[in-house]
């Protein structure tokens, strides 16, 4: 990201905003509600246009490219929406082939068969032939996981990983998460504001604010809470209110 100004008709949401996502990492966008977390990650996916500034992906500019870059970038990148957007009237084999049917021109049997591998490494094995409406939130997530993974992403892009789990499904999705990026080398942004997962699998993490209208810390998420000196990051990393109405944040 190099100095992204974005929002919405005009109305910025973020600033100035500059980062870098380090192939291989864990990448977590954290921030309390209202901050720009979901806008961020909307111009990253290449949904909207950038107000100003540039988005690269290896060195290509995603907002700027020609058609056929831009689909190449595209393809590139994989997308777990909050909600799981699972298709309610798809098998999940059939939610996960969907990405190769519109993508790739391999036979059908080869599109069932990545499909299954897919399901097979989020621990779906035996569930293709369910609907979505079958399966608990925990699961539609490890369904929308395996499609975000069809095409064998190098950026794979999350919204709100652990959003309505408990506590023992979010833990396991981290882990999920974890042998991913272990095994198959795989780039993640995460867009979360849950403290657990946070601690439990980001390598580095950007912290925004919705009145600094961008990144008001950078850094391992550890480094954060226990050596910021920025009143807004103490107050997220240690989950308390604010000191006062009148409070303002110090450099850091």
């Amino acid at each position: 990201m190099e100095n992204l100004t974005a929002g919405y008709e005009g109305a910025a949401v973020l600033e100035n905003v500059s980062f870098e996502v380090h192939r291989g990492e864990i990448f977590v966008i954290l921030g309390g509600s209202g901050c720009g977390k979901s806008t961020l990650l909307k111009h990253m996916i290449g949904l909207y246009q950038p107000l100003s500034g540039r988005i690269l992906i290896s060195g290509q500019d995603m907002a700027r490219a020609e058609a056929r870059q831009r689909l190449n970038l595209l393809s590139r990148i994989g997308v777990m929406y909050q909600s799981g957007a699972l298709f309610g009237s798809m098998t999940l084999l059939e939610n996960v082939r969907l990405p190769l049917e519109e993508f790739t021109k391999l036979p059908a049997e080869a599109m069932d068969l990545i499909a299954q591998m897919k399901l097979t490494l989020v621990g779906l094995h035996g569930f293709e032939d369910h609907m979505p409406a079958e399966l608990s939130g925990g699961m539609r997530k490890r369904a929308a996981i395996a499609r975000a993974m069809a095409l064998d992403p190098e950026i794979l892009f999350m919204d709100e990983l652990s959003a309505g789990l408990d506590p023992v499904t979010s833990a396991e999705l981290d882990q999920l998460v974890l042998s991913l990026a272990r095994n198959l080398r795989i780039t993640f942004v995460i867009v979360t504001h849950e403290l657990p997962s946070i601690y439990a699998i980001a390598d580095r993490a950007v912290m925004l604010d919705k009145r600094a209208k961008g990144i008001v810390a950078e850094g391992r998420p550890q480094d954060l809470r226990d050596h910021s000196d920025n009143p807004w990051v103490r107050q997220f990393f240690h989950r308390e209110p604010p000191e006062s109405p009148a409070a303002q944040p110090t450099s850091g």
